[in-house]
């Protein structure tokens, strides 16, 4: 072996951070505008009067628009290049945020969220940018950091609607200004600042390769090393797409938690999952490998589940009943002339001022904890094992169709949570939703087999 592919080899197994680092800061800005936002949407509909089931429906409305939106955008980014489509998601997200801002009826929050979806690859557009920019022994941890992104955005996204809440007297209308001015950010970063990362003699130009629908979604689950794996990362975003459009309610119901309170449970969520995702999974994919990655994310996020369901009903000290009703009700659109607030009954119970204390919310927080470690781990190691088992010129389009399985399953997740909820009680979607983990674990022991990847590493 000569000094120079002596050099090489360990260069291949660090990753180029030079690279990764503008489409994470983009991204990170990008979500900062979603991270804002999801806290506080399901308590934004509530204050229209929304049930639990309606509230499921608006959770869905976003991913089964990006379902249709993601394959077309995945298989164009391949074909045209990453950076011009990733521009185009973004200002169908500035147009939606802009919409959520100004909405007055119910209707218009089903609106923005329906226009934020159909353009919504940005996720699945910037995996396929780490992607190109990645070796297959750094990709998990790119794909980790970018994991990270999400979870820093969850960390300062629900500190930046904590604070436009209290200056504004809980107006939920002003973060959703503030999340379209982090979406104009980024649209300019990435305008700016953004190389191709996908050039021209690299593109796939098969036009005989479906771009949407059903055709491509099932010649993906025909592809032999990645079928498989496509269908598990839909079911477990079942499970945990539904835990994170329910948990507002959730904590509402049992704990009495306002959009400020929620802000503060999904900042201590980000906090764990930007150490996974920011340095602990790398250490974990070089030391286990994807597969095993996969079983550990299983195991963790079925705990967490499990523990969310058993948390205790008690509201903490500072709970009061009238201040949160009041908050909730007066902050949609339902007002008569005159009338502060409305005289309309919310349509999730709150618990009494009667128990007040700790241990809810102390529970829940122990939940979060192995909940965030799976939720951080089953994402990126997934889609990292999915590039890994497919040709470099498929990577753009096996990443759009994974992010159309998401999106799916993320459509189907809210409406039976929402159901589930409504009217089994609190709980019971979250029992479910482990109990799917605990199947899918068992199931991924037994089926994903070692691939090329863990065969080529024994070679070296």
């Amino acid at each position: 072996m000569s000094a120079t592919t002596a050099a090489a080899a360990p260069a291949a197994e660090k990753l180029d951070f030079k690279k990764v680092f503008p489409i994470f800061i983009i991204i990170l800005i990008d979500l900062l505008g979603l991270t804002i936002i999801i806290p506080l949407l399901p308590l934004y509909a509530t204050s229209f009067g929304a049930s639990a089931s309606m509230i499921g429906l608006l959770g869905a409305s976003y991913p089964i628009m990006q379902f249709i939106g993601a394959p077309v955008l995945g298989r164009l980014s391949d074909r045209f290049g990453r950076k011009p489509i990733l521009l185009i998601s973004q200002v169908g997200t500035l147009i939606g945020f802009l919409m959520l801002g100004f909405a007055n009826t119910l209707w218009l929050l089903f609106a923005s969220r329906i226009i934020d979806g159909l353009s919504g690859a940005n996720i699945a557009t910037a995996q396929a940018v780490i992607s190109d920019v990645t070796t297959e022994k750094t990709r998990t941890q790119g794909l980790g950091l970018l994991g990270a992104a999400f979870g820093l955005g969850f960390v300062v996204g629900p500190v930046i609607a904590f604070a436009s809440l209290a200056l504004s007297a809980n107006n939920y209308h002003v973060p959703a200004f503030i999340a379209a001015g982090f979406s104009a950010i980024s649209i300019l970063l990435t305008w700016f600042w953004l190389d191709e990362t996908h050039p021209l003699e690299k593109r796939n130009t098969d036009k005989a390769k479906p771009t949407l629908g059903l055709g491509a979604m099932l010649q993906a689950l025909q592809h032999p090393q990645v079928g498989l794996l496509l269908l598990l990362i839909f079911a477990q975003q079942v499970a945990f797409g539904g835990f994170e459009q329910i948990l507002a309610l959730f904590t509402l119901n049992r704990l009495g938690l306002n959009a400020s309170g929620n802000a503060i449970i999904f900042v201590f969520v980000g906090v764990i999952v930007v150490a996974v995702q920011g340095g602990l999974i790398g250490q974990w994919s070089r030391r286990w490998g994807d597969r095993r990655l996969i079983y550990l994310g299983l195991a963790t996020l079925m705990l967490g589940l499990a523990l969310t369901a058993l948390t205790p009903r008690q509201p903490p000290p500072w709970y009061n009943t009238a201040a949160v009703t009041t908050e909730l009700t007066s902050s949609g659109a339902r007002r008569l002339p005159g009338e502060t607030p409305p005289t309309y009954s919310l349509p999730i119970a709150l618990p009494s001022d009667a128990n007040k204390g700790w241990l809810g919310l102390g529970w829940l927080l122990l939940a979060m904890v192995p909940a965030s470690i799976g939720g951080g781990i089953l994402q990126p190691a997934i889609n990292s094992l999915i590039t890994k088992r497919v040709e470099d010129s498929e990577r753009g389009g096996i990443l759009g169709i994974s992010a159309a399985f998401l999106s799916g399953a993320n459509a189907l997740a809210p409406l039976l949570g929402g159901a589930v909820f409504q009217w089994g009680g609190a709980s019971a979607p979250f029992w479910m939703w482990a109990a799917i983990m605990g199947i899918l674990l068992a199931a991924a022991i037994r089926a994903i087999k070692p691939g090329r990847e863990e065969l080529a590493a024994q070679v070296a």
